[in-house]
């Protein structure tokens, strides 16, 4: 579990990342250029990057949301503009949380913790037992399963060339237990894990797939 944090005034950097290593492993980037290639190299429990990271347009902050996007990872977005005007520079994309300036030591542990936590609850969910046959239901969509946990879990089983549009709603963090999931063109298999952020996304299988999510907020 590693948070990517990205924000190019190096001492505000250097001072976020020491109290984040607290909790998890971190890796710093001070532009966009170093945040997409950190993007290129590892996964991440959660990217918290300035809005307006390399100027002050917000389109530093919208190239790396939009490639985290690309690579099913969540992303925080650190920002003193309204949220309004978030919602401007970032449209049509939305962050999975959003940190305002000037913020609390403790609402950005809080906030880090929130993603590692819950990566901790769908390894947890996942290393669990698979809901038995009568726990099942069949979705309209053909070759859809569906198990729903008390906690909000989700399991999710694809039969083989099947595919499936979910509706959006909440985030979702998810990892793959068997097969392998196409989402959006971007290809989990066994064990790895990833983040459906809100808004409809087109799921496909080739070879059969068992996966189990947790939302955001759960």
């Amino acid at each position: 579990m590693k948070v990517l944090l990205v924000e190019d005034d190096a001492g505000l950097r250097e001072g976020m990342a020491e109290l984040i290593a607290e909790q998890t492993p971190v890796r710093e980037a001070g532009s966009v250029a170093e945040a997409l290639r950190a993007l290129g190299e590892e996964s991440f429990s959660l990217v918290l990057t300035d809005l307006r990271i390399g100027d002050n347009s917000g389109g530093g902050g919208r190239i790396i949301l939009e490639a985290a996007r690309k690579r099913l990872q969540p992303v925080a977005i650190v920002s003193a503009s309204s949220a309004d005007e978030v919602v401007r520079v970032l449209r049509p994309h939305e962050p999975d949380a959003v940190l305002n300036k000037p913020f609390q030591i403790e609402d950005m542990m809080l906030l880090v913790e929130r993603f590692v936590r819950l990566r901790r609850e769908v390894e947890r969910l996942a290393a669990g037992a698979v809901p038995p046959e009568d726990a099942w239901t069949t979705e309209p969509t053909t070759g859809l399963r569906l198990s729903q946990r008390p906690d909000g879990g989700l399991w999710m089983r694809l039969a083989p060339g099947a595919n499936h549009r979910s509706p959006g709603g909440r985030g979702h963090a998810a990892l793959v237990v068997e097969g392998s999931l196409e989402v959006d063109g971007e290809t989990r298999g066994r064990d790895h894990y990833f983040f459906l952020a809100a808004g409809p996304r087109e799921l496909r299988t080739q070879e059969g797939c068992l996966a189990v999510s947790l939302p955001v907020d759960a």
